[in-house]
């Protein structure tokens, strides 16, 4: 099996990017700039590739290196990540030890661990798979293939919607009955803690997306999703739960192109 790491990264004005990431791969950086430019180099065995874009995105950055991939194994990544010495030792082992697995999710390192910690193998079944995000997640590239799986151009950072695309990209997997699971192995740290793009706290446009997205994922339980949403994260939004329900259940209303959704 041959890993290929698909990164998404923004600005990139030289080729340095895969050596502070530590990557020994082959990989494709998906470069959202203000070119348009592919340029291809090796380094050793490896193939490097810098997809440079003049465009927004980061649905349509991780859909840009996932249609141009050919690794067995894709590894997805942010440009603000560095990778463990050992990373493709620990994934390919992981694939070898679980043949049935299509997607496999790993644990990402950071100074103060706000992520959810994996400590045992289990399953990632519809009760438990909202709590990871895209650079956590490997996949064989057959499998996403095969199912004509991608991610939502709606939702992340550069799109209408600001968040959620990793969630509806493992929703979708779940939907198509591909096997994900959870391993508890370390392959990479997050070492840039700079704000982000998109995330302006718990406002108004955050509830509403966040309906919207729950309404992507299923047109019959998205009312239910938002519900569980506002009362079990309460404290953590400082808001009044049947505030943030009622926000929710707007966004959802506001897009009814979401009905066509058949699940």
């Amino acid at each position: 099996m041959k890993l290929e790491v698909l990164v998404a990264a923004m600005n990139q004005t030289d080729y340095s990017l895969v050596d502070k990431m530590k990557i020994t791969t082959d990989v494709i950086v998906g470069n959202q700039c203000d070119k348009n430019e592919i340029v291809e180099l090796k380094r050793g065995n490896n193939s490097v590739r810098y997809l440079s874009f003049n465009e927004r995105g980061v649905g349509l950055n991780r859909n840009n290196t996932l249609m141009r991939s050919n690794g067995d194994i894709l590894l997805f990544a942010d440009d603000d990540m560095v990778y463990e010495e050992n990373y493709e030792q620990v994934v390919l082992e992981a694939f070898q030890q679980n043949p049935d697995a299509d997607v496999l999710i790993f644990n990402i390192k950071e100074a103060v661990q706000t992520r959810y910690i994996i400590k045992k193998k289990f399953r990632v079944k519809w009760h438990n798979f909202m709590r990871f995000g895209a650079v956590r997640i490997a996949v064989k590239r057959k499998s996403i293939q095969e199912k004509g799986i991608f991610f939502n151009l709606c939702f992340g950072g550069g799109a209408k919607y600001a968040h959620g695309e990793d969630t509806l990209f493992l929703s979708d997997c779940l939907k198509k009955r591909l096997k994900i699971y959870a391993i508890p192995k370390t392959i990479a740290e997050l070492v840039d803690n700079r704000e982000s793009t998109w995330f302006e706290g718990y406002d108004d446009k955050y509830f509403r997306d966040t309906g919207v997205l729950y309404r992507a994922m299923s047109n019959y339980f998205g009312n239910l999703l938002c519900l569980q949403d506002a009362i079990r994260h309460q404290n953590m939004y400082k808001r009044k739960w049947t505030e943030v329900c009622k926000l929710m259940w707007e966004g959802q209303r506001e897009d009814k192109w979401f009905d066509i959704e058949e699940n």
